[in-house]
């Protein structure tokens, strides 16, 4: 297992539209392959349950969130976001909830988790909910001494920021203080 062929794959199936042809390929590498300090095992089941929501199999990626999960090793976002996007989409909403307001009360401590969290809530609908992960996000960033003078090298404040604007325009809130970062980036 290597990062790189998994990139390839996922580009692949960007390039391609077939997710579910990668994450059969991805599969079988992660089930043959060995554990490597440039992929941890919980990292390749991850992105092989992005590769199954892609598909449009939330089952699937659902198993492959939660063998991340029990698998414990490091990974580059928490499962359990990827988690609750496959279970609201299986239609069960109360479980998907429950995962992202457990991750809530733990206090987030990575930005990228934050993003995705907030994106899900949008897709479902919880524009406050996402306005709430996304100012986390963006607070954690800029406690990590990632300020807006530096945009360009810093992909998830920009993102954060964008998202965080375009939530507090569709509530009809009036700009803030982030808000002007974003000017300012």
């Amino acid at each position: 297992m290597s990062r790189e062929i998994f990139d390839s794959l996922e580009f692949d199936a960007a390039a391609s539209g077939d997710h579910a042809a990668a994450a059969r390929e991805m599969t079988r590498l992660a089930t043959i392959g060995t554990e490597t300090a440039a992929m941890p095992r919980a990292e390749a089941f991850l992105r092989i349950g992005d590769q199954w929501l892609q598909a449009d199999e939330p089952a699937e990626a659902a198993d492959w969130f939660r063998r991340a999960l029990a698998d414990g090793g490091q990974v580059s976002v928490d499962p359990r976001v990827g988690l609750a996007r496959a279970l609201f989409q299986l239609g069960r909403q109360r479980d998907a909830q429950d995962l992202i307001h457990s991750l809530k009360a733990e206090g987030p401590t990575d930005p990228r988790t934050c993003d995705l969290a907030a994106e899900l809530l949008v897709d479902c609908g919880d524009l406050a909910g996402a306005l709430d992960w996304a100012t986390t996000g963006v607070e954690l960033c800029l406690a990590a001494g990632r300020d807006a003078d530096s945009g360009e090298e810093n992909p998830e404040l920009r993102l954060l920021l964008r998202l965080r604007f375009r939530v507090r325009n569709d509530l009809g809130l009036p700009e803030d203080g982030y808000d002007a970062l974003l000017d300012e980036a």
